[in-house]
């Protein structure tokens, strides 16, 4: 391993500012045991005092046992007006009672003199005391150099007096903050050099995502000799986002020999995809190393490809960061795309084997009416086997009739029957529910518990529903994506269904997920 970069991970203060995110304390309690767990060196987790769900935080965190992580409280320099032993936020940084406290102060002059109202050398003795007085009473303080770099650019003479002050301070760390993400690669490079000039200090990076080049800014201070990169899981954060840790950490590790996480690598698409649960967002299908097509192969050629030697189409071993190769089905495919997908099924077929043909040939019919294939892997294998005639049924539908009533307090009551005939016997059954679709679920599995006892153990924890040509209006057809997920193994499968009705669409997709369970 290579020289050690240091990661600072501010998913529960950063991060948080972003639309759609909303943590509790409990979350943000599991998140850093799980960061904790992947060994990150620092876990940025609110500002202590500025509201009462980071004053319980910074209580409760104090009970949690950490084998790795440092925990971090984050605020800023005095008030111009107080003294520094006087002043609130201060304070409230010490009694948080934790292994690290970053403050953020002004290094351009325009926010000091139009925000602060101060004077510039004012904004200079209150950085150097706020972090004196801090370091007598904490053990690590970083100080996060807000608007460095468009400071810099304004007045580096200025800019760089800031550095020096939070220096003579006695800051730990200096960290070059790009907080309206507007700098490109090469001035972070050009201006790093010139700050190395002046600082002794460690310095590390904080950059947002507003030009896109969040990653990369990172990336470059760490190659001009920074030791310490602040991010957020999945890049979350105001406006455009953060430097994502999710990205940064496997180009350090596997790409430029940095030692980052130890042997925890493999971990971080597991870690990605539980922040996103967390936080209540889809994670971002393309995302490098982490999201789910980002070793995904649709075209024909492609997959010919990687049958033979991986390399050809992807830069990385998915495992090395715990993630999977994924051979999606469409229109596109070839013959490689189904043999890849028997095979991974365990289900071995021949190039010039008539299945493959028909199966293609059905595929290219049904994506042309409106299926789709890529989300479904549940209907796919049992189009496939179909055509290897190895499916098995479980059930027909005699029918089903949806009643969706409004009562006089407003609400809306869904309501479903059912005739199946299960094993030459007819059942009849009903159920309510919140919606049509799940009323549908209610009744179909009402009617088959007694005969497959196992479908207890099946959960639908998806429903997506996308209009396909919307200028037919309230007619258009739609397509139903249903993902469901065995509760005993995590296993999860998507099937689809495509109607004019929406009922129509969303019994098909049904139907795919309990036949795949059984037939599995």
């Amino acid at each position: 391993m290579g020289k050690k970069i240091f990661i600072y991970d501010t998913t529960l203060r950063d991060g948080s500012q972003m639309k759609g995110i909303n943590f509790s304390v409990e979350d943000k309690l599991r998140i850093v045991k799980e960061l904790d767990k992947m060994e990150i060196d620092y876990i940025e987790c609110g500002w202590p005092g500025s509201n009462p769900k980071d004053e319980e935080f910074f209580k409760l965190i104090k009970l949690t046992k950490m084998n790795h992580s440092k925990i971090a409280a984050f605020g800023s320099t005095r008030h111009p007006k107080n003294r520094v032993e006087d002043d609130v936020n201060i304070k409230k940084l010490i009694e948080a009672e934790t292994d690290v406290v970053t403050i953020f102060g002004k290094t351009w002059d325009l926010h000091v003199e139009k925000a602060l109202g101060i004077t510039l050398e004012e904004n200079l003795i209150l950085i150097e005391d706020s972090i004196k007085y801090l370091k007598e009473n904490v053990k690590e303080v970083f100080f996060d150099a807000e608007h460095f770099f468009d400071g810099y650019k304004s007045n580096p003479e200025y800019a760089l007096k800031v550095l020096k002050a939070a220096e003579k301070g006695g800051a730990d760390i200096i960290v070059l903050a790009d907080t309206n993400g507007g700098s490109l690669y090469y001035e972070i490079a050009e201006i790093i050099d010139e700050i190395k000039k002046v600082i002794k200090t460690p310095f590390g990076i904080h950059a947002h995502n507003d030009s896109g080049l969040a990653n990369a800014n990172s990336i470059e201070a760490v190659r001009k000799g920074g030791i310490q990169i602040q991010g957020t899981i999945n890049g979350y954060g105001e406006r455009c986002g953060n430097a994502n840790l999710c990205e940064i950490i496997p180009n350090l590790m596997i790409k430029m020999g940095y030692d980052v996480i130890g042997d925890k690598l493999t971990k971080i698409t597991k870690l990605s995809r539980f922040v996103s649960e967390i936080s209540n967002r889809s994670q971002a299908e393309n995302m490098p190393y982490v999201g789910g097509n980002a070793f995904g192969h649709k075209g024909g050629i492609h997959v010919s490809a990687i049958m033979k030697d991986t390399h050809t189409y992807e830069h990385i071993e998915p495992e090395k960061v715990g993630n999977k190769r994924n051979v999606l089905v469409s229109d596109l495919s070839g013959k490689s795309n189904i043999l890849y997908k028997a095979n991974e099924l365990g289900i071995k077929l021949d190039k010039n084997d008539n299945v493959v043909k028909e199966v293609i040939k059905a595929i290219k019919s049904l994506e042309n009416q409106g299926y789709e294939f890529e989300g479904a892997d549940g209907s796919f294998e049992l189009l496939l086997k179909k055509a290897m005639k190895q499916r098995k049924y479980f059930f027909d539908l005699i029918s089903f009739r949806m009643i969706i009533e409004r009562t006089e307090l407003n609400k809306m009551i869904s309501e479903a029957t059912i005739k199946l005939d299960v094993d030459g016997k007819e059942t009849h059954t009903v159920s309510e529910g919140d919606g049509p679709v799940n009323a549908l679920d209610a009744a179909l599995r009402k009617a088959l518990l007694p005969h497959y006892p196992q479908i207890k153990d099946m959960e639908l924890v998806d429903y997506k529903v996308r209009v396909l040509n919307g200028k037919d209006g309230t007619a258009a057809k739609v397509r139903v994506l249903i993902e469901t997920v065995d509760k005993l193994t995590g296993e999860r499968w998507g099937t689809v269904g495509v109607s004019e009705n929406i009922i129509k669409a969303s019994w098909e997709a049904l139907i795919d997920s309990v036949e795949y369970y059984l037939n599995n």
